[in-house]
């Protein structure tokens, strides 16, 4: 099962969070997700375990557990074609001139 874990601190490592994860059971893959551009954390990332009761578990618990000084948000992640939709018609690039560059 992939856990989705949220609000991690931005300078959390994949390692720390196989070790988190690690006393629930076998962990198959951990990945914090970085901005392509900054390279930096964007304070989330997933989880994947081989045993779908103890992944229920480990989301049990650790779910708003605090992990240095963050409350986690931690859930079975959805997968992208199940997720809602973002709001707004996509079209940022043309209000955004428009904005900048009243006429």
């Amino acid at each position: 099962m992939k856990i989705y874990v949220g609000n991690l601190p931005y300078d959390t490592t994949d390692e720390q969070l196989h070790e988190l994860f690690s006393e629930f059971g076998q962990i198959l893959s951990t990945a914090v997700i970085m901005d392509r551009v900054s390279g930096r954390s964007r304070g989330f990332g997933f989880v994947e375990m081989a045993n779908d009761a103890e992944a229920e578990n480990a989301i049990e618990v650790l779910h708003q557990k605090d992990f240095n000084g963050r409350a986690l948000t931690v859930n079975k992640a959805q997968p992208k074609e199940n997720r809602p939709r973002p709001t707004g018609n996509g079209n940022f690039r043309e209000r955004r001139n428009r904005e900048f560059n009243p006429q």
